[in-house]
């Protein structure tokens, strides 16, 4: 397997997870605040990791497919840490963790998705990709809390409304 620097930028996304989970143990403002940067900035290399593969011409299968996966795991265990901390309810967390198992086994068989690779996010599932990180920016940030609980709750509808788009037949993918 021959990574490029697109995946190894993806890669290194990984790296950013347990760096938040330790300072999110104690949530002090210190630690959120530096919880936010290390999200943040995480979050920035999935678009420039993106336009890289884009420009260089360095799209894979295994990116197509390493990309959403690390997304997930970077928005769904920041999600966790919030549930541990009071600041989201695992309900809410339970619906997104749902659509993304759902859509991600949709998107990699081709016998459910009808294609015989790895299919892209749409533009539903990118605006769910961009709410959910501004909800878990918002709250990680010391905004007023009840905003970055409205952000987060129409991130959740939105996870839903992507995956329901997802799973009708002959939509735009």
């Amino acid at each position: 397997m021959n990574l490029n620097l697109p995946t190894w930028i993806t890669l290194s996304r990984l790296l950013s997870i347990p760096i938040i989970l330790y300072l999110l143990q104690s949530p002090t403002n210190e630690h959120r605040t530096v919880a936010l940067f290390v999200f943040l900035l995480a979050s920035l290399t999935d678009w420039v990791d993106g336009y890289l593969a884009r420009r260089l011409d360095q799209v894979t299968e295994l990116g197509k497919f390493l990309d959403p996966l690390v997304d997930k795991l970077l928005v769904l265990s920041t999600l966790l840490a919030l549930i541990q901390i009071g600041l989201v309810p695992a309900w809410g967390v339970c619906l997104i963790l749902t659509r993304e198992l759902i859509i991600s086994g949709w998107r990699i068989n081709p016998s459910l998705s009808g294609s015989s690779s790895i299919l892209g996010a749409n533009i539903w599932g990118k605006c769910k990709t961009f709410s959910q990180i501004l909800s878990i920016a918002l709250l990680l940030s010391p905004v007023n809390f009840s905003w970055a609980l409205a952000v987060f709750w129409l991130s959740v509808l939105l996870t839903l409304i992507s995956g329901i788009i997802y799973l009708l037949p002959g939509r735009d993918r």
